[in-house]
């Protein structure tokens, strides 16, 4: 019995300092530098871990970014539910550090709270191909991920090859979820209000 007893407090200890061996992710790592005018434009999701913001979305997420004046951007965001209704929100990016910096912050709350500081969620580019075709989106804390293609479908190969850079990088990739898309275009005219 003493054994026994022995044994699974060895056992108990041994699990829990593997568990507590287990590497910390280095801090969250963006581009270099971000060609915010180049960003522009529109970005069909490909994939995402899911999130409340998101839940009624089912397909055709897309994001449209267009410049403002000063240094923000209008961020559209638009997808279909399941019943097929469209939807979409309406918020403001801007630029966090140098004017190269990949972080932004990003808010949908009103314009009247933006003088808040909890209205604003990070918006990091951490992951974009020379061609500004395939693009990685997170947050220091890796809770949320996107991935966005300026086309409704993105070659395999490439998706793949981003994939690996994510889990390099720290990313839960089990978490990732794709994100249909029907190739029909998400019309502002046809928008549930």
């Amino acid at each position: 019995m003493k054994r026994l007893l022995a044994s699974a407090v060895l056992a108990m200890l041994v699990a829990g300092s593997a568990h507590a061996a287990a590497p910390e992710p280095a801090p969250l790592k963006t581009i270099e530098r971000l060609d915010l005018v180049r960003y522009l434009g529109t970005w069909h999701e490909i994939a995402r871990t899911p999130n409340w913001f998101q839940q009624k979305c089912a397909s055709d997420t897309r994001a449209e970014y267009r410049p403002q004046s000063g240094s923000t951007v209008q961020v559209i965001n638009r997808c279909r539910s399941a019943d097929g209704t469209l939807t979409e929100a309406i918020g403001e990016a801007r630029r966090v550090g140098g004017p190269d910096s990949a972080r932004l912050e990003v808010r949908f709350a009103p314009a009247w709270l933006s003088w808040l500081p909890f209205v604003w969620g990070d918006y990091w580019v951490v992951d974009i191909d020379p061609e500004y075709q395939l693009v990685a989106v997170s947050e220091p804390q890796r809770e949320y991920l996107w991935v966005l293609a300026r086309q409704p479908q993105v070659d395999p190969q490439a998706y793949n090859a981003l994939l690996v850079r994510l889990k390099q990088q720290g990313f839960d990739l089990s978490k990732l979820e794709r994100s249909p898309q029907s190739m029909q275009s998400v019309q502002p005219s046809q928008l549930a209000r």
